[in-house]
């Protein structure tokens, strides 16, 4: 295979900038990521890919709760925020205020939208990230905004 070409090609996939959260006891995980994807709609599911050495993903795979919010494209100094590893203090995750979901999964309070969802499934191979199949649960659309992709942004996350 030409490892050009490949990294090339995959970086051409289109793919949305979101924050991902979630709480496991007192344990609070957060994280930029940017491989999502709908997988049904009945019932509603969503494929992420997460970093298994991610706090994010070690509260979710013992909590099974996680919030999926979605940036504008205006945002990607949050996003850049959740690169970072996490942080909780005077009610803020790495700076940004939060509120409880029902989930009990933690809610940026500037996400123009968000979805809670309950792990359905953690498919975990051993490679550098693992599958998480999340339901939704509720979803919560306070503004509506072109949604933040990796074209908007000077990064790269792929190949």
């Amino acid at each position: 295979m030409n490892v050009t070409a490949k990294k090339h090609t995959l970086r051409m996939f289109t793919n949305g900038v979101y924050i991902l959260t979630s709480r496991n006891d007192e344990e609070i995980g957060a994280a930029t990521v940017t491989w999502v994807s709908q997988a049904s709609f009945t019932p509603p599911l969503l494929t992420v890919a997460v970093r298994p050495t991610n706090s994010v993903f070690r509260c979710l795979a013992k909590s099974a709760v996680a919030v999926l919010h979605v940036l504008g494209h205006h945002q990607t100094d949050l996003a850049k925020k959740f690169f970072t590893p996490t942080a909780v203090q005077d009610g803020t995750i790495n700076g940004e205020p939060f509120c409880d979901g029902a989930t009990r999964a933690p809610i940026l309070s500037n996400a123009p939208a968000y979805l809670e969802c309950t792990v359905r499934q953690i498919v975990d191979q051993g490679s550098d990230h693992a599958v998480v199949i999340l339901e939704v649960v509720d979803a919560v659309c306070r503004e509506r905004v072109k949604p933040l992709t990796m074209a908007d942004t000077p990064w790269e996350y792929g190949g």
